[in-house]
This record gives C-alpha cells, sequence and structure tokens, in this order.
C-alpha cells in the first residue's frame, strides 16, 4: 500500500444528534440523507467519497492540490447548497409539526487538512483511508470553536498554500487563529473563519 499526500475535507452537519432525537423519526429520516446527498452531489473539484457517516462526508483528494481560491469555492459551495436544501425541505415538509426548527437545530461545518503520508485500501466497494493525519482529521471536529458553522483550515494545509492571498478568498469575515491539544497527538493549530455571513 502506498502513501500519497492527500487533502482532507469533511463536511459535518452540527445538530446531529439533537435533531435526532428531538424530531419525529419519519421527517429526521427523510432530511438528513438529503442533506448528505446535496453535499455530495455539490462536489465540483473531484473529491473522492472515502465514507459517509450519520452527519458527515469524508472526502479526500490525492496528488496535486487545487488552487486556494477553487477550494474555498468549494466550500463556500458545500455550505450555500446545504442550506438552499434546507429550505427546498422545509417548504415540503411545512404541514408537519417540527419543520419549523430545522434551521434552528442544523447547521455545518467543514474540516480541511492535509496529510504527506495516507495510504488507502479497498474494503468491500470503499476505500479507507489510514494514517495519523486521518484521525488528526477526525479529531479536528471536536475543537474549542464556539462556532457550530466555520471553515477551518489546518496549518498544515495553509502551509501548503503560503505566497497565496489567503485573505483575498475569504474576505466574507475575519479568518482567526486557533489550537487545541489531542490526547496521545498533540498540539494542532489552524485557522478557522464563519460561515454565517454567507446566508447573506
Amino acid at each position: 500500500m502506498e502513501k500519497e499526500p492527500t487533502l482532507i475535507c469533511i463536511p459535518d452537519i452540527s445538530g446531529f444528534t439533537q435533531f435526532m432525537s428531538e424530531v419525529d423519526f419519519e421527517l429526521s429520516s427523510k432530511i438528513i440523507p438529503s442533506l448528505l446527498n446535496k453535499i455530495v452531489y455539490s462536489n465540483e473539484i473531484g473529491f473522492k467519497i472515502s465514507e459517509i457517516e450519520g452527519d458527515a462526508v469524508l472526502f479526500f483528494r490525492k496528488g496535486e492540490l487545487p488552487s486556494f481560491k477553487s477550494l474555498i469555492e468549494q466550500c463556500k459551495l458545500f455550505y450555500t447548497e446545504f442550506y438552499h436544501q434546507m429550505e427546498l425541505l422545509m417548504a415540503e415538509n411545512s404541514h408537519k409539526l417540527d419543520s419549523h426548527i430545522i434551521p434552528k437545530i442544523l447547521g455545518l461545518k467543514i474540516v480541511l487538512h492535509y496529510g504527506l503520508d495516507i495510504g488507502a485500501m479497498q474494503v468491500g466497494n470503499n476505500i479507507k483511508l489510514i494514517g495519523e493525519d486521518i484521525i488528526i482529521a477526525h479529531r479536528l471536529l471536536k475543537n474549542s470553536i464556539e462556532s457550530d458553522e466555520y471553515l477551518m483550515i489546518s496549518d498544515t494545509l495553509l502551509h501548503q498554500y503560503k505566497g497565496n492571498n489567503i485573505e483575498k478568498e475569504t474576505y466574507w469575515s475575519d479568518l482567526k487563529h486557533g489550537q487545541d491539544n489531542y490526547d496521545h497527538i498533540g498540539e494542532i493549530n489552524y485557522h478557522y473563519i464563519e460561515l454565517k455571513p454567507l446566508q447573506g
């Protein structure tokens, strides 16, 4: 099994556990798959799918990185299409008691990370990614950011785009620095930006 430099992208639905526990199962079983499908079909820069979990999609792309501009545009598209789909779902299910709380609970956060030594193996029809950086990407979903809707970019990935005009492509809000310490991994530095301003 060869290891290759790999870009990891994880769009993750925030509020998933609360939503599944508080909303009627018939409604939640329609809403969540529809939102995940919208994320999957909004992929325009050649990401491949490793896993679709209950509340998240694990995308990856090996080889040459996309331009920083196209990567940020892709993340913006994930977010805006997610909310567009949510609005459609609210309208379609407006006759149901719990429909009005859909946007009050659910949101979207996106984690971007980059690893130099990520392996891939075939398990059935799926591609399973392995390596420490996959663990790091998943751990980054559990962080100290107070917001539920943001784009996080690990400093490992940002370093690959050194020399790009980062602030120009993240114009809609302030890019902030953060760091968290994880057991068996240590301190991970990242930058993040709020996504809510993209709602208009």
